[in-house]
C-alpha cells in the first residue's frame, strides 16, 4: 500500500498574523505556513518571499493595504523553492530580485521542484491553476546588492550557503530588523534537502554577527526581540549540527541510508518532534545528508518520482 506523504494529512487552516517589527516592516505568519516580509518605503513597498500561488498572495497584499497604499515595486526572493516564489506575479512589481545563484538553481531545476513541491504540500498550493508558470527574476546580483526606498536602506546580503546555495537575507540596519528566508526556522523544522549542511552552522554565525533585534524566520512567529533571535538561531543550529552528525556517523559505520533514517528520526524525535513538518521534512533532510556526508557536494534534483521512492524506502 502507497503511504502519502506526512504533509498531505494537514489540512487544516492556519491563523494568519500581520506582525510590526518596525514603523515601516512587518511579518506575514501563518502559524508554521511560509512566511512574507514586507518593508514599507517612502514611496514604494518591498515584498520578500511571495507565497506559492497568486491566490494566496492576494491575502499578504489584503495585509498590506491595511498599513499603507504605496505600490508594490520589488519583490525579493530569499531563495528558490515552488512554495516561496510562484505567487510573484500577484503582485504587480516592476522588480523581481533574486541572487545569480539562485537563477541558476530556477534553470536548472525550477520545472522539477514546481511539480516535486505541490505533490508533497498540496494545501500549500491554494488555487494552483492561478499560477502563469515559473518564477523569473528581472534583477540578479552576486554577493549584496543595496537598495534604497527612499531613506530607507535595505542591504540583500549572501552571507553563505544553507537551506540552498542561493539563500539571500535582507537586512535593515537601521532598524536592526533582519528578513532570513529558510535560513533560519522558529518552532519549525529545517527543510535540508536542498541543503549545504556544512556551511549551514558559519551561516548563522555571519546572521549572528550582524545582531539582529528582530527576525522573520522562514518558518514560525516574528521574533520580535533579540532573545526571541538567539533562541531560534540557536535552535536552528541544534537541529541541523545533530541531524547531519547522527547521519555521518551512520554512514561512516557502513549503515544504509534507510539504517540511518531509523536511527536519525529516534534520535531526534525527543527534542524536535513536535516542530511543525517534523514528519514531513526528515526523510528529505536525511537523504541530504547521507549524499553530502557520501561527498556529493551539490543536492541532486528533486522529481515527483524521485521524492515517492524515497518516501516509501524510509517512512514505510
Amino acid at each position: 500500500m502507497t503511504k502519502a506523504f506526512a504533509s498531505k494529512g494537514d489540512l487544516e487552516p492556519k491563523q494568519i498574523s500581520f506582525t510590526r517589527l518596525a514603523d515601516n516592516a512587518y511579518a506575514y505568519t501563518a502559524e508554521g505556513d511560509p512566511n512574507t516580509g514586507v518593508i514599507i518605503g517612502d514611496d514604494c513597498v518591498m515584498v520578500l518571499d511571495a507565497q506559492a500561488t497568486p491566490i494566496m498572495a492576494r491575502d499578504v497584499i489584503a495585509k498590506i493595504r491595511t498599513v499603507t497604499d504605496k505600490p508594490i515595486r520589488h519583490v525579493v526572493l530569499t531563495h528558490y523553492h515552488a512554495v516561496r516564489v510562484l505567487g510573484a506575479s500577484a503582485y504587480g512589481a516592476a522588480n523581481v530580485i533574486a541572487s545569480q545563484d539562485t537563477y541558476d538553481l530556477i534553470v536548472e531545476r525550477g520545472a522539477e521542484d514546481y511539480q516535486s513541491e505541490f505533490e508533497r504540500f498540496p494545501r500549500l498550493f491554494q488555487a494552483v491553476d492561478s499560477i502563469p508558470g515559473l518564477t523569473w527574476p528581472n534583477v540578479v546580483f552576486r554577493d549584496a546588492l543595496t537598495l534604497w526606498l527612499g531613506k530607507t536602506e535595505v542591504r540583500l546580503l549572501q552571507l553563505g550557503r544553507g537551506h540552498t546555495k542561493g539563500d539571500t537575507v535582507a537586512w535593515l540596519p537601521a532598524e536592526g530588523v533582519l528578513f532570513s528566508g529558510d535560513l533560519v526556522e522558529y518552532g519549525a523544522t529545517p527543510y535540508t534537502g536542498d541543503a549545504y549542511l556544512t556551511d549551514w552552522p558559519a551561516t548563522l554565525d555571519q546572521i549572528a554577527a550582524l545582531k539582529p533585534r528582530a527576525l522573520v524566520p522562514g518558518r514560525g512567529n516574528a521574533l520580535t526581540t533579540p532573545a526571541a533571535v538567539a533562541d531560534a538561531l540557536s535552535g536552528t543550529r541544534a537541529f541541523v549540527t545533530k541531524m547531519f552528525e547522527q547521519v555521518k556517523a551512520a554512514r561512516a559505520a557502513g549503515k544504509t541510508l534507510k539504517e540511518a533514517y531509523d536511527e536519525t528520526y529516534a534520535a531526534l524525535k525527543p527534542e524536535f518532534g513536535h516542530w511543525v513538518i517534523f514528519d514531513h521534512c526528515l526523510p528529505f533532510d536525511v537523504s541530504r545528508a547521507f549524499d553530502e556526508a557520501g561527498g556529493t557536494r551539490d543536492p541532486r534534483i528533486w522529481t515527483a518520482a524521485r521524492d515517492g521512492e524515497m518516501w516509501q524506502s524510509l517512512a514505510s
